[in-house]
Parts: C-alpha cells; structure tokens; sequence
C-alpha cells in the first residue's frame, strides 16, 4: 500500500465507529462425561443378578434348601432348621408367576423388616401341578434370597409348615 491509497482509506473511514462486538458469549457448561463402560458394567451385574443361577431342572421338589450368609453360627442354622423360631409372618406364593412371585417377595421381605419380623415363612410350593411336575419357584426363591442382603438364612419348613414347599426365613434386624 502506498501513501496515496493510505490517505484515501483515512478519509472514507472518518466518522466510522467500530461496531460493538456480535459474538455472544455462551457460558454453558460443559455436559459431563457418560461413563459408558460403567453403565455396561453395572448392566452386566443386573443382568446377572437377574438371571437364576441355579437350574430349576436340578432341584428337585423333595430337595430342602439350606443357605446361609458368612458368618452366621451353625447353632442358629440350626435352630432355624429346627423351626425354633416363631414365624411372624408369611407369604404364599402358591399361583403366582415368577413375576409376581418376585414382586410380591421385594415388597413382603423389607415391609417384614420394618415390623422388626425375625422370622418369616415363604410357601413356594413343590411344583407337583406344575409340568413335569417339577418346582418353579423353589429354585427361583433360592436364587433371590441369597441375593438379598436383608437375608441371613432360609431353610426349608419342618413337614408340619409345608416342608420343602416351604422356607423360613430369617431377617437381619432393623436398628432403631
């Protein structure tokens, strides 16, 4: 550019004022990292959580169940075998799909520990009119027990409250 074009360039630009800025300033925050594999992680521990670990073609409608958390005395597994503790309260499953035996366990289980039951009997029922006569829900009652944590063992019934049909349960306590 010479001085000449310099000149003319001053003189068209007088009186010109510089625009105020247009850009807009955005202060959005940044969206937070999706931890995906966290996600297909936890899907993955739900998922086989969910799914029945034991074979329902193996248990067999005479098998008693026996489970135990860690750390439970023999002598309370025991007495709870021995049906020495008073059943508070109870649940018949006998009917239900394994849907509505599922749901009817999540709501009978903690409404059980909020009345501070120790003991409660679950009747599974030992699947003679299913077909092949064979236990639906035993097998199923085993698998979502044990994966309760409110749960700290079940045995099967004595004959006189539904033997293998049956459970009881015993709850942990509520602290109050």
């Amino acid at each position: 550019m010479n001085d000449d074009d310099l000149d003319l360039f001053r003189a068209e630009m007088e009186g010109v004022r510089p625009v105020p800025q247009d850009k807009v300033a955005v202060n959005r925050p940044r969206p937070r990292p999706v931890p995906h594999q966290t996600q297909r992680d936890a899907a993955e521990v739900i998922d086989m959580l969910l799914t029945d670990a034991v074979d329902p073609d193996t248990i067999e409608t005479g098998d008693e169940l026996v489970y135990a958390r860690p750390g439970l005395r023999r002598s309370t597994l025991r007495r709870l075998r021995r049906g020495e503790f008073a059943v508070t309260a109870e649940l018949d499953l006998h009917g239900h799909t394994a849907g509505a035996a599922r749901e009817a366990l999540a709501r009978f289980l903690p409404e059980s520990r909020r009345l501070n039951q120790t003991c409660v009997r679950i009747i599974h029922g030992k699947g003679l009119r299913s077909p092949g006569k064979k236990p639906v829900l035993k097998a199923k009652i085993y698998r979502w027990l044990s994966q309760r944590d409110e749960v700290l063992a079940f045995a099967s019934a004595r004959p006189v409250d539904g033997g293998t049909g049956a459970v009881y349960v015993l709850l942990k306590r509520t602290l109050r």
